[in-house]
């Protein structure tokens, strides 16, 4: 009986926690929005959100990471405030940014995924997270970009992916950090 009790107790937990990490997710995402640099000769600004989105798929796993991005992505569907520049609404999504956005679904899922399988060396996350973050996020953000500015491919590189590329790996390697420091612990609560 007290077993019984116990398992349906952690079970609860469990997934009371699950949720609390997806919302965490959600808005560590929106906030990293909201620290943004732009650059004169892009309309792609530099976000912090590379880094809550691959958190997000390493610590939550490839299935709740994916769904604290789609819950991001959701929430400013809806009209909250949740994009860079307090973008919201659909029509968000015919921008030049909005490729980006896509990828961070793409990526989240993949860094739970991919992360599960290899060895947690520093240098093993941080090469396994900039290969997600330079196919998922930059390079489906510079396609749309491409397919929405009608601009040629090497403008949409110099423009979309070429200008992030170090500022990128700089978030890689605190993720890649974060997330062998937090490992275990997510490990117990998700």
């Amino acid at each position: 009986m007290l077993q019984a009790i116990l398992k349906k107790e952690l079970s609860v937990n469990k997934a009371v926690s699950r949720t609390a990490g997806v919302v965490i997710f959600i808005l560590l995402t929106a906030l990293g929005g909201f620290i943004r640099i732009p650059l004169g000769f892009t309309p792609v600004p530099l976000t912090l959100q590379t880094l809550f989105v691959l958190l997000s798929g390493g610590l939550l796993g490839s299935w709740l990471g994916l769904a604290s991005q789609s819950g991001y992505l959701l929430l400013g569907i809806l009209g909250a405030p949740v994009f860079s520049e307090a973008g919201k609404g659909i029509l968000y999504f015919s921008g030049p940014t909005a490729g980006y956005l896509f990828g961070f679904t793409a990526a989240s899922f993949f860094a739970g995924r991919l992360l599960k399988h290899t060895d947690k060396t520093y240098l093993s996350v941080f090469f396994t997270l900039l290969a997600i973050d330079l196919v998922c996020i930059l390079g489906c953000g510079t396609a749309w970009f491409k397919l929405i500015s009608g601009c040629p491919w090497h403008t949409a590189l110099l423009m979309g992916f070429l200008p992030f590329v170090s500022v990128d790996a700089v978030k890689v390697a605190l993720a890649s950090s974060a997330y062998i420091r937090f490992k275990r612990i997510s490990a117990e609560l998700f």
